[in-house]
């Protein structure tokens, strides 16, 4: 039964195929002595990645190759010996033109793979160029030559060297920038087969590729640092005049909200930076890890070199993420300060807007107790008055009775009639307000 076929009645992971391929998406190449490499790693988002892709294809029409480029993670086609790949990574492309029948020469560099591709081809790619070096492979001469003898290649500038691949080739660079702003990489082969070699030779140029991205965060570091000192400073001043109290909390809360607003846009533009210059830099440790160098000649490795130089930038990116990240948390407690003291004062302001209330609900009761009294005076006057006109038309129809004496008695019989009804309704009225108060 064939491996490919799936077994049917099983559910199958609908990317199950893509990510298998995934790790075979970008391969090793196998490279031979005598070969020139030219690697750039340009920044680019997707529409300019699109655009490189469409520039790559024009560049497969102009050399006659039979391939269709696509919108995938590599891109690769041959012509004889002249070899072009394209890579898309997260925010950069990296292309590789490899030349296969490089002649040997005095001076290795003098002839690139860029001579290969057609005039103008290369100066209208899309992108921002970050990483461009030549690598030139050769067997390893006899006798060796020293490393006096290799400066040459390199505008006599410091030299850094090793031999990696436990001492199976030499790696020479200055990683500095030469003729048409290039870096450059002197490769001897000793004993390594063209698939070993090939595999050496791109841990190489990745370690430089990365390096090179690895270092992007830097300048917003540097150029953070000062701008961080002085937030700071306002925020040690700012938490002084909250602890003294001698500025109106409204300021002082302006002024936190300005600089908290300026803390998170700086940590925004920033923190993608930081977090890729840091993966950067741990893969660029793990392909030095890979190349396995020992020491020529008493020059520093590559190793040496990179995390004596680089390591310390992309610490100086971490730290003022951190420094980023320890002013927004202090303003968030000064903040959670200022709330507590508005909050303080609210409720002393409430406290005393219902010692007010209270005082006048006081007044307002007396005042309904006084009301009350006069109302009762009043309706038992009324009253009596209605009692005085019915004994006088009880006279008047020849009732004989003391008119005197009725509209005497009736005047406590009013007033205490009146008063327990008032009180009746009184006393309702607070069962009731006793109710909402229960029930609420």
């Amino acid at each position: 039964m064939s491996t490919t076929k799936p077994e049917i009645g099983l559910s199958w992971h609908s990317q199950r195929g893509a990510l298998i391929n995934e790790l075979h998406s970008r391969p090793f190449r196998t490279i031979s002595n005598g070969t020139s490499i030219t690697h750039l790693a340009l920044l680019s988002d997707e529409s300019i990645k699109e655009a490189q892709t469409e520039h790559l294809q024009k560049l497969s029409s102009e050399l006659g190759a039979d391939h269709s480029v696509s919108s995938g993670a590599l891109n690769s086609f041959s012509i004889g010996s002249f070899d072009v790949r394209m890579e898309r990574h997260l925010e950069f492309t990296s292309l590789t033109l490899t030349d296969g029948s490089a002649t040997k020469l005095d001076q290795p560099f003098a002839k690139t793979a860029l001579d290969r591709l057609p005039q103008g081809w290369l100066e209208k790619m899309p992108g921002t160029v970050v990483a461009a070096f030549h690598v030139r492979v050769d067997a390893e001469p006899e006798p060796m030559p020293a490393p006096n003898d290799v400066r040459g290649a390199f505008n006599d500038q410091m030299l850094v060297g090793s031999a990696p691949m436990d001492g199976q080739a030499q790696v020479w660079t200055s990683f500095r920038l030469h003729e048409g702003g290039y870096g450059r990489f002197l490769v001897f082969n000793r004993s390594l087969s063209d698939t070993q070699l090939g595999r050496m030779v791109q841990r190489t140029i990745e370690v430089e590729t990365y390096r090179m991205m690895a270092l992007l965060g830097f300048p917003d570091a540097r150029a953070l640092s000062p701008l961080l000192a002085q937030m700071d400073e306002r925020l040690v001043s700012l938490t002084q005049r909250l602890a003294e109290n001698t500025d109106d909390d409204s300021n002082i809360l302006r002024e936190l909200t300005d600089m908290a607003a300026e803390i998170e846009a700086h940590r925004a533009r920033t923190s993608f930076r930081v977090n890729a210059t840091r993966a950067y830099h741990d893969i660029m440790l793990t392909r030095l890890d890979e190349l396995r160098e020992d020491e020529v000649s008493g020059h520093l490795t590559m190793r040496e070199f990179l995390t004596r130089r680089l390591t310390p930038a992309v610490r100086s990116s971490e730290t003022m993420q951190k420094r980023l990240d320890d002013l927004s948390t202090r303003i968030h407690r000064t903040s959670v300060m200022m709330r507590t003291r508005v909050e303080l004062a609210i409720q002393n302001q409430n406290r005393e807007l219902l010692g007010s209330m209270d005082r006048r609900s006081k007044v307002q009761l007396m005042m309904q107790h006084t009301v009350e009294g006069l109302s009762v005076a009043a309706i038992s006057y009324y009253l009596v008055g209605l009692v005085k006109y019915l004994t006088d038309a009880l006279a008047s129809s020849g009732v004989e009775f003391d008119k005197s004496l009725v509209t005497g008695i009736s005047v406590p019989v009013i007033l205490g009639g009146v008063w327990y009804v008032t009180r009746r309704i009184h006393s309702r009225f607070h069962e009731l307000a006793k109710e909402e108060r229960k029930s609420d």
